[in-house]
């Protein structure tokens, strides 16, 4: 009796992976909101143009920069936790355009590459910050270098870490 209890608890959690696939669904959909809004600032930057200045410009072009880095992290996070943590996927087995880091994504490998692009996505913005410093107070300034080292601390310590469990795999 209690084997059958422990196989269908096992079962159910086995199984329960899938409602992660709803989380996934969900990324999805903030995609195609952050598409929209991507879709807007081009709008905006496009019938603004002639009134703007060259750092203006090139504020409204790291804004779409940073929107295409969130972009990016949402597909990596969206395709690597689902064939990690769901299922493998097929549909890009029968596809010409298909993507060569799929299924090659662990989930360490996940975490340096998410921390990348917060690092990168972080630095965008402390970049967007040094181009108009008089539209920040300096303690915004500060809290915002703060933030960027922490996270640059961060990737660096999940490297380190990923670089040791690896030696430690080999040895």
């Amino acid at each position: 009796m209690g084997k059958h209890i422990e196989n269908f608890i096992e079962t159910c959690l086995f199984r329960g992976r899938w409602l992660l696939a709803f989380f996934f669904f969900g990324l999805f959909i903030g995609l195609g909101l952050l598409l929209y809004k991507f879709l807007g600032k081009v709008f905006h930057l496009v019938v603004t143009v002639n009134s703007m200045d060259s750092s203006g410009i090139i504020i409204g072009v790291l804004s779409l920069v940073d929107m295409t880095l969130i972009a990016c992290l949402l597909i990596m996070i969206i395709f690597s936790g689902y064939e990690v943590f769901v299922s493998k996927m097929d549909v890009h087995a029968e596809s010409d355009d298909t993507l060569n880091w799929l299924g090659a994504l662990d989930f360490g490998s996940l975490k340096l590459k998410v921390i990348g692009a917060v690092v990168a996505i972080s630095a965008v913005e402390l970049l967007q910050v040094f181009l108009a410093p008089a539209s920040y107070d300096e303690r915004q300034i500060f809290w915002r270098v703060v933030i960027h080292g922490l996270f640059v601390l961060s990737g660096f310590i999940f490297a380190l870490t990923e670089y040791v469990a690896g030696k430690t795999l080999k040895d």
